[in-house]
């Protein structure tokens, strides 16, 4: 095993990679990068860094060399034949040939497209623009860098031993969660932490504590190349960029209306299985789910992203109990900014109510909070997310307005179409 604060300690190189390859991305990438390449590859999409933590700024802390020579590096990577063969020949979610040859051979092709750089007022304005298919790979890989680099820059200059016991702390820190989640019966856990993480080896040593403290009750990985490389589950489904860039096409508003459920559609057809998880909240989850199309009853599950985890879980009970359907037979996927605590109360309310489980992200792999000066390390929320679609603004609504993204006027008229309104506001902490 990798020693860190040594690593860390003798890092002399001129450019030590922080993405090692592509397929250090989160497995959802890679199955919506596939539905787009069949469904809509003439669409063009820009993507945009946004730090919602805005009081950091990242501009001041990132070398602007530093991270234009770690962009560069991404954009000279290709798969290699074994991770080519990996994703040919392995079993996801119990299907082999999850992935059409057709779509491999792209893969093997994709050189990720140019990237723009500025800065303004102490942030990095980071946008990638192109075809959709090769913009949305840059999600993952951009939000790496930019997080790895602030650690390194907060860790630049910290002496050896300074080193060893800020990871000791952090190391000590994870096992103890690991042990207070040992006592939760019926467990079902993964690490669905790449975007913010601390860094990919960090990442990795997580992701063997898990393996480690928590047995059968640790279902896999988000990451692909950690996956590959410790023979577990790549784990993941889609995302919100999906009905943001469907809704951004649609030209009226009852096609906008429809847009969310035909992204539903398409992807039914692509995927079965335990593939088939709803992602409500993109438009508001209470609406979304009063209109939902009788065919999404026999869907596996519903992921509650940015509503309260206790009154999004019942709602997504009691929207099966109304249409028939026992919750028992369906699950709930619990992934938004959870740690411990979160997840321990989530598993008291929902134990024996039905079949859950929990994506454990930032606070997983980059919990250094309050172990460097000035809580320099302490995570903060930053996204990649897609903001135009063939020219037309994506709009996000959320449960929550804190996470909104889009012109107001355009996230008014999503309100008037999607029947949403006055939500409460919760804080976004990673």
């Amino acid at each position: 095993m990798t020693d860190l604060a040594q690593r860390v300690y003798n890092h002399t190189w001129k450019i030590d990679p922080i993405v090692r390859s592509l397929l250090d991305t989160d497995f959802y990438k890679i199955l919506m990068a596939q539905t787009i390449w069949r469904r809509q590859r003439d669409t063009t999409a820009c993507f945009s860094l946004i730090n919602r933590t805005t009081r950091i700024r990242l501009a001041d802390i990132i070398d602007a060399g530093e991270l234009r020579e770690q962009l560069d590096h991404v954009r000279t990577l290709k798969l290699s034949r074994g991770e080519s063969t990996w994703l040919r020949g392995n079993m996801f979610y119990g299907r082999r040939q999850m992935f059409a040859p057709d779509f491999i051979e792209w893969f093997e092709a994709l050189r990720l497209p140019e990237y723009h750089l500025e800065i303004r007022d102490g942030q990095y304005e980071l946008t990638f623009d192109g075809p959709w298919v090769e913009t949305t790979m840059w999600e993952i890989p951009a939000l790496a860098i930019i997080n790895e680099l602030r650690s390194r820059a907060v860790l630049r200059g910290l002496g050896r031993f300074e080193l060893q016991v800020l990871y000791a702390r952090a190391m000590t820190c994870v096992w103890e969660k690991i042990t207070r989640l040992q006592k939760l019966k019926d467990l079902r856990i993964a690490d669905f932490g790449t975007r913010r993480r601390h860094g990919f080896l960090w990442q990795d040593w997580c992701v063997q504590a898990m393996i480690e403290g928590l047995g059968d009750s640790f279902l896999g990985t988000s990451n692909c190349l950690i996956a590959m490389r410790r023979e577990v589950e790549a784990i993941g489904t889609n995302a919100h960029e999906l009905p943001m860039v469907y809704s951004a096409l649609a030209e009226t508003d009852e096609a906008l209306a429809q847009a969310p459920y035909q992204v539903l559609a398409d992807w039914q057809q692509d995927y079965e299985g335990n593939l088939r998880i709803i992602l409500p909240d993109t438009y508001g989850t209470s609406g979304f789910l009063a209109r939902a199309p009788k065919w999404m009853e026999a869907w596996t599950g519903i992921r509650i992203d940015s509503k309260d985890p206790i009154e999004g879980g019942e709602e997504a009970i009691a929207w099966w109990k109304g249409r028939g359907v026992d919750p028992m037979t369906r699950q709930i996927i619990f992934s938004d900014g959870l740690d411990v605590d979160a997840i321990e109360k989530i598993h008291a309310h929902f134990h024996g109510k039905v079949r859950f489980g929990f994506g454990w992200g930032t606070l997983l792999t980059n919990d250094f909070r309050g172990l460097a000066r000035d809580r320099l390390l302490d995570p903060i929320s930053v996204v990649c997310k897609v903001v135009s679609a063939n020219g037309r603004p994506a709009v996000k609504i959320s449960d929550n307005p804190t996470k909104a993204t889009g012109p107001n006027t355009e996230i008014s008229r999503y309100m008037r179409v999607f029947q949403v309104e006055a939500q409460p506001m919760r804080e976004v902490v990673v």
